[in-house]
């Protein structure tokens, strides 16, 4: 927390670059929606840098990610948006992050969702999943914000999943991130977490493929459950594969012995609601 009180957030992007006029946007934004608990938020110049696909080489993105990470001044690291590039740096960063990191609270979805499984398996600092500051950019942006800022700044309940079970630990994530760090170090230990799982831009096909190699893995085997958010902007199939994404996740789970236990409330649209991993929230009501 800065010296004025205010919850200080750093913003950094470990995947693609963000649009320069975000920060005015975002700004401009929180003033409205928090007024009286507006925080300090500070963008990273790395957010701006530019190395082909990236925002930056590997070696500024990571060392961005630490500067926010291990700074005691702030409070929370956000993720400036999704793409690729996160599971990039989980080698070079992991080991560099110092005590201050395992004090922060880490926001994002999409391909962050690859660096927030590996912090959660690491035992380091707060986790969820939940909109990111380019979801301003889309049409309705401002309600995901809203939501964002006031689980930053006040843990408020009126932003997460509803679906969420008190007392249960949770986990969320892109169904193709999640199937990515299967077989990685950084794939956390779920057992007896609910699993939520959204995805955006895959063919069914692949969904399908994906989530037969997920539930597939032993330790997921050992999940309470997995709830299904939203699959967006599923392309054609030739031909028709058949089967919606909750016919595949019903499939697959039936044939695993996974529960499966309805609708989630998560996905690449402005209605994405916050999702804290593990029970640490309502460890705090």
């Amino acid at each position: 927390m800065s010296a004025t009180g205010r919850i200080r957030i750093g913003i950094a992007a470990p995947s693609n670059r963000i649009s320069p006029s975000l920060p005015e946007n975002l700004a401009a934004a929180a003033a409205r929606l928090c007024p009286d608990r507006l925080p300090e938020i500070w963008f990273h110049p790395q957010c701006f840098a530019s190395c082909g696909h990236f925002a930056g080489t590997d070696a500024d993105r990571a060392k961005a990610f630490l500067d926010i990470a291990n700074d005691d001044r702030f409070d929370a690291l956000w993720f400036g948006r999704g793409g690729y590039g996160a599971f990039r740096l989980i080698e070079t960063v992991l080991p560099r992050l110092r005590a201050e990191a395992g004090r922060k609270l880490y926001l994002g979805y999409s391909d962050a969702g690859a660096m927030l499984g590996a912090l959660y398996g690491a035992g380091i600092g707060r986790i969820a999943h939940g909109p990111m500051p380019a979801d301003l950019n889309r049409r309705g942006g401002e309600a995901a914000i809203g939501r964002a800022l006031a689980f930053l700044t006040e843990q408020d309940k009126a932003a997460l999943d509803p679906s969420m079970s008190p007392g249960i630990p949770h986990a969320a994530f892109n169904i193709t991130i999640l199937s990515h760090l299967i077989g990685t170090p950084y794939l956390p230990d779920l057992t007896g977490h609910i699993l939520m799982l959204e995805d955006v831009s895959e063919p069914m096909y692949r969904i399908d493929r994906a989530l037969g190699q997920i539930v597939s893995t032993s330790s997921i085997r050992r999940v309470a459950g997995i709830r299904l958010g939203r699959c967006g902007d599923i392309p054609d199939n030739d031909p028709d594969f058949g089967q919606s994404e909750e016919d595949v996740v019903r499939y697959w789970c039936d044939r695993s012995g996974i529960p499966y236990l309805g609708r989630a409330d998560i996905g690449h649209d402005i209605e994405n609601k916050v999702v804290p991993f593990g029970s640490w929230i309502s460890d705090r009501s």
